[in-house]
């Protein structure tokens, strides 16, 4: 398990940019029971490899109600499972991107929308760029935050490299009316010409009558 400092309850941003992280054998009287009682932010994002693990991130915010931006970019380990699990209930930023990543050390390919359901009333601002989340799972995620109950709150959505759909993103464009920020560049499964950065809502919502 990894235990990168001693633990410090009173820790409200924690950011560790292009560190990496060694996981280690955990010694008798190290772990904190509390963990970061107070953090409000996380970043463990890295451009190289990471070897961060669910176990390690729990081990980090298994205390962290207050949570509101998680950054866990290059992070390929660690499983919608895990995060789904996380005590944060109102998380407002996920950046998940994979930019630099292995596909044979990616630890789930799967149960994206379990996220996005639980945080669609605060999730303001949503990376998943080169995730291999599948078209499916992709189009029940975004979903939740189209149509969930008080959560039209989305403001950046990057879906750079993944599998998302056409039909799977008209609901989004439709119903997202905060939503200024759209990156589809590398989208394989959407139509030419639409791959692209749209940066306001006067770009975004032309693309419901293109997206067909």
């Amino acid at each position: 398990m990894l235990y990168c400092f001693n633990l410090c309850v009173f820790f409200q941003v924690f950011r560790m940019l292009n560190v990496t992280l060694m996981p280690k054998v955990a010694r008798k009287g190290t772990v904190s029971t509390q963990g970061f009682t107070q953090l409000e932010e996380l970043c463990l994002a890295t451009s190289s490899v990471s070897f961060v693990k669910d176990q390690d991130l729990w081990a980090l915010l298994h205390g962290s109600t207050h949570l509101r931006v998680l950054d866990l970019r290059g992070c390929c380990r660690i499983t919608p499972t895990i995060l789904s699990t996380l005590p944060c209930e109102e998380l407002e930023c996920l950046y998940w991107g994979l930019y630099f990543s292995n596909d044979s050390i990616i630890s789930s390919k799967k149960g994206i929308h379990i996220l996005t359901k639980k945080w669609n009333r605060t999730l303001r601002e949503l990376d998943l760029s080169d995730q291999p989340f599948p078209g499916e799972d992709l189009g029940i995620a975004v979903g939740h935050l189209a149509f969930g109950v008080d959560c039209d709150v989305l403001r950046s959505l990057n879906l750079s490299g993944t599998k998302i759909t056409a039909s799977a993103l008209r609901p989004v464009i439709a119903h997202c009316s905060e939503l200024t920020y759209l990156n589809l560049t590398s989208c394989r499964y959407l139509p030419r010409g639409l791959k692209k950065v749209y940066r306001s809502q006067e770009d975004i919502k032309p693309l419901l009558d293109k997206l067909i």
